[in-house]
């Protein structure tokens, strides 16, 4: 994710393209009215062959790239001195109300086996594996913030920043998990060919997933330099080495920060555009939706893209297994409340709003307003992003929380009888540390007009530490087709001496726990298992601005989950991916 500044003088301009807009009561900003604006078409870009890369991404060469520092580090040879970390945000008081949901033991059933688990890119990854390198090592791997995962059939897909890499699972196709297959490449490899923006930019927050209703994959890669763009690739075929559809569409705002979902109707892309309220100019939020249906087929496709003045960063619904939503449903999009920016980071809401997509007239593309799901009292765990907030062992610099948003992701489920959403957040504690704060919801009524989320459950898993407070954060939550709940998070803190629940010392790492459908609400039953246990401190602030967990599709009840942890001795972390699974799912 990357902080933009942009001039108010442009987004002023912009916001006049909209005459006609919907004005709700002021909501997230005070005084400030939320406006959400007529749905605009953007402009497709075709420059290139839509079909590619050439043969196939695994059979094509890495795209050149200059050399980049990783998020947070020092170039090579650049003898800039790191400024120092800012003051520790006071970590607050929270309410009886959020004191009382907190579950501070660890759950009573034995934890979860890690049934596979590898590292994934990251520092100290330097096996590739493309056309004529000869699978000889080529450098040493970096680590970064922007961590994306997704599984499929036989495959395991992930992206680490600019690079993309994919590997092997286990089952019908290959012996063994882990083994890779191709990469690291530059996320744009998969563009080679297509156009000047898409084939020559390489962000980072570039996000891939696993439609599980066709089978195919979809990665999405935003350009940050002026003009702005989004690029699409959605697989020809299941094997994602093979050829992909490629599509550009022009933005006229920054795209930062995308977060891809699927509907049936489309691809769902929220994005933020300025992190900064500018004079007469609330923040303003994007939501855009691209034509699946004809993406799918190679065939030309449009974007529609809605620009939300005033709102907190959103996440679309995303739908987990093969039973899609009711024909015509809309996406249900959710934030928190609170503003950062204006210091208010509390709240006891989590907001809805309902999107319907029209491929025929954008004039009837919607969103509805706002809506106020009543929740537990929350404060955002360090005051939100940015901050320098969870210790670390042996040193004084301390890692973001991403405090102020909803994590990865707003997973839909349709188990027949009822539909349920989950998602999750970082949040203060009790005991002064962090915890991850998670709901799940069901949808109620059958019009549109009734099909409204409700709270179904909500905890906040927060095992107190009788070594010091500990933190929890950066969780990713799903559900798997019996409607157990898995969640994956960072775990890290300074512990005054070792304990049950903090075996080293503290640095950061990754964790998981579940609970089985039926549990004891706003419980994770299950104990806490290590993923991956940290042995050395981030040098950078910026530790990770997501994890990613998916259920993989061969059984609908695996999780696999992904986050980072540094070795002995390193100064860049690697991602590691694991899977896990509930007794009984099957």
């Amino acid at each position: 994710m990357t902080r933009c500044y942009i001039s108010g003088l442009k987004m002023k301009s912009f916001a006049l393209l909209f005459l006609a807009s919907t004005t709700v009561a002021a909501q997230f900003i005070p005084g400030s009215p939320v406006i959400i604006h007529p749905a605009v078409e953007s402009k497709a870009v075709t420059e290139g062959t839509v079909r590619g890369p050439g043969p196939g991404l695994g059979r094509t060469p890495p795209a050149a790239q200059p050399v980049r520092a990783s998020a947070g580090s020092v170039a090579p040879g650049d003898a800039r001195t790191p400024p120092p970390p800012p003051p520790v945000p006071i970590a607050p008081e929270v309410s009886p109300e959020a004191a009382a949901i907190e579950q501070t033991t660890p759950g009573s059933d034995p934890a979860l086996e890690v049934l596979e688990s590898f590292d994934g890119l990251g520092a100290g990854f330097n096996a590739r594996a493309f056309p004529g390198d000869g699978g000889g090592p080529a450098g040493t791997g970096r680590g970064g913030i922007d961590i994306s995962l997704a599984v499929g059939l036989d495959h395991i897909f992930e992206i680490l920043n600019g690079n993309l890499a994919v590997f092997t699972k286990k089952g019908r196709k290959y012996p063994v998990t882990g083994k890779l297959l191709y990469g690291p490449v530059p996320n744009n490899t998969v563009f080679s060919g297509f156009g000047d923006r898409c084939s020559k930019s390489n962000n980072a927050d570039s996000v891939v997933r696993y439609d599980q209703l066709a089978k195919r994959w979809l990665l999405v890669v935003p350009v940050f330099r002026p003009p702005y763009a989004m690029c699409y690739a959605v697989s020809a075929t299941p094997d994602p080495l093979g050829q992909y559809y490629r599509y550009e569409f022009s933005r006229p705002l920054f795209p930062d920060y995308p977060r891809p979902a699927v509907w049936p109707d489309g691809y769902y892309v929220p994005t933020s555009t300025s992190d900064d309220p500018l004079p007469e100019v609330v923040t303003q939020k994007h939501d855009c939706i691209a034509e699946r249906a004809k993406m799918l087929k190679g065939l030309p496709a449009t974007e529609q893209c809605v620009v939300i003045d005033g709102a907190v960063f959103m996440l679309n619904s995303d739908v987990l297994g093969k039973r899609p939503p009711a024909a015509g449903a809309p996406n249900i999009m959710m934030s928190t409340g609170g503003t950062q920016l204006l210091k208010r980071f509390e709240d006891d809401g989590v907001y809805f709003y309902k999107v319907h997509v029209d491929w025929q007239d954008p004039a009837h593309t919607s969103i509805s307003p706002p809506q106020k799901i009543p929740v537990a009292p929350y404060h955002y765990l360090c005051d939100g992003q940015l901050s320098n907030c969870v210790p670390q062992p042996g040193t004084d610099r301390r890692l973001d929380s991403q405090g102020d948003k909803l994590m990865q992701g707003l997973m839909y489920r349709n188990f027949g009888d009822h539909e349920a959403l989950v998602v999750d957040h970082s949040v203060a504690t009790a005991a002064h540390g962090g915890g991850v704060r998670w709901y799940e919801f069901r949808l109620t009524g059958k019009g549109d007009s009734e099909r409204n989320p409700v709270l179904y459950q909500q905890g906040t898993y927060a095992p107190a530490q009788i070594a010091g407070p500990s933190y929890r954060w950066l969780g990713s939550i799903a559900l798997d087709r019996k409607g157990n709940i898995g969640i994956g998070y960072g775990f890290g803190g300074v512990p005054k001496f070792a304990g049950p629940s903090f075996p080293g010392p503290g640095f950061p790492g990754q964790r998981f726990a579940a609970r089985r459908n039926g549990d004891p609400k706003g419980k994770l039953t299950f104990g806490e298992s290590m993923l991956a246990e940290g042995h050395a401190s981030q040098p950078s602030l910026r530790w990770e601005d997501y994890t990613n967990i998916a259920v993989d599709p061969s059984d609908d009840c695996a999780f696999w989950f992904v986050g980072n942890y540094l070795k002995e001795g390193a100064t860049s972390s690697t991602t590691r991916i694991g899977a896990f699974k509930v007794p009984g799912c099957r």
